[in-house]
């Protein structure tokens, strides 16, 4: 019970961590952001609005409570990261894609350990 708990903890913070990170910078919207998703052949505005689900995501993972809107928060950081690796493989950047695969793994390392920390508490 108490490895559960500290797989979770550490990869949820570590995750979280960065969610937060990257949801403020996408929010401020500074040129290297731009020039970012511009490289990826996105528009710029659509930064703010992936900043602010990113943040809001993180935080219902972190708070207690809400089970099903974290099922559905790490949904959509999957479908996230999903979404932007493709479009770093089709730009060829495989560093974004390196990065996105790691990304991965600390969700989902993330995700069951909650689940079975849910399990074992129950």
């Amino acid at each position: 019970m108490k490895a559960a708990k500290i797989i979770f903890w550490v990869s949820t913070i570590l995750f979280v961590a960065f969610m937060l990170f990257s949801g403020v910078m996408e929010i401020i919207n500074n040129a290297d952001g731009q020039k970012l998703m511009s490289s990826l052949g996105y528009p710029n505005y659509l930064s703010p609005f992936l900043g602010v689900t990113k943040i809001l995501g993180a935080l219902v993972i972190i708070i207690p409570g809400f089970p099903k809107l974290k099922e559905w928060a790490y949904a959509g950081f999957v479908i996230d990261f999903i979404g932007a690796g493709y479009s770093f493989a089709k730009t060829n950047q495989p560093q974004g894609v390196y990065f996105l695969v790691i990304m991965l793994i600390v969700v989902f390392v993330s995700y069951f350990s909650y689940h079975r920390k849910m399990k074992v508490s129950a």
